[in-house]
């Protein structure tokens, strides 16, 4: 199962109908064709909140509709403290993660580990635990991107102070803690809260709810 976000609504691509929630619209994938209509009508029309597209196919249906899109690699890193906190930015008014494309020849760790160093003035610890990677479309000049970002986490236990990249529209750049993590999934991404509550899965963290 693959699920793809546009700004805060998503698509679910799945081998079976996904009776588990409530969508907009379920489709049937025939060809990419008429997969591509689907796509265009799901992007220009807000009132589609998610769509779940289907078939037993579902690594061709996965190919077919990454062709539709000019496609983009991105990863990122949630960091831990040794006391526990988490570090998030704020960035146009949302909490983020830190997190930004790969360069030529960069892996994907090497570049989550950069982009935590550049967005955040700190120097994560080299062991990293892979996470799920999240999917999102956007339109930049009349393109339509599709980005995959592969998210790690991470531990750090030097100087707590960060140095948030204003260059890259980042305001702050904090520690926070269980307390005020409500405050965080209710502002930012969908796909952020995504990452936060894997972590919290596979790292038994708690009260992040």
């Amino acid at each position: 199962m693959y699920k793809v976000y546009y700004e805060n609504r998503f698509i679910v691509l799945s081998s079976q109908p996904d009776r588990l929630q409530k969508y907009s619209l379920f489709y049937k994938f025939h060809d990419e064709s008429d997969l591509y209509l689907q796509i265009d009508d799901f992007i220009r029309n807000d009132s589609i909140r998610c769509i779940n597209l289907y078939s037993y196919k579902i690594d061709h249906l996965w190919l077919s509709f990454c062709k539709y899109f000019k496609n983009l690699e991105a990863a990122g890193g949630l960091v831990k403290y040794s006391d526990d906190r988490l570090l998030f930015i704020r960035r146009f008014d949302k909490w983020d993660i830190p997190k930004g494309h790969i360069d030529i020849g960069e892996t994907a760790g090497d570049c989550a580990l950069r982009e935590v160093a550049e967005e955040c003035g700190i120097r994560a610890d080299t062991a990293i635990y892979k996470l799920s990677p999240s999917y999102h479309i956007y339109i930049y000049r009349d393109t339509c991107f599709l980005k995959t970002t592969h998210w790690f986490y991470m531990t750090y236990s030097g100087n707590p102070a960060t140095v948030p990249q204003a260059s890259e529209g980042i305001t702050s750049a904090e520690w926070i803690g269980k307390e005020r993590l409500p405050e965080i999934l209710s502002g930012t991404w969908l796909s952020v809260a995504d990452v936060i509550q894997e972590v919290r899965l596979k790292f038994l963290l708690k009260n992040l709810h």
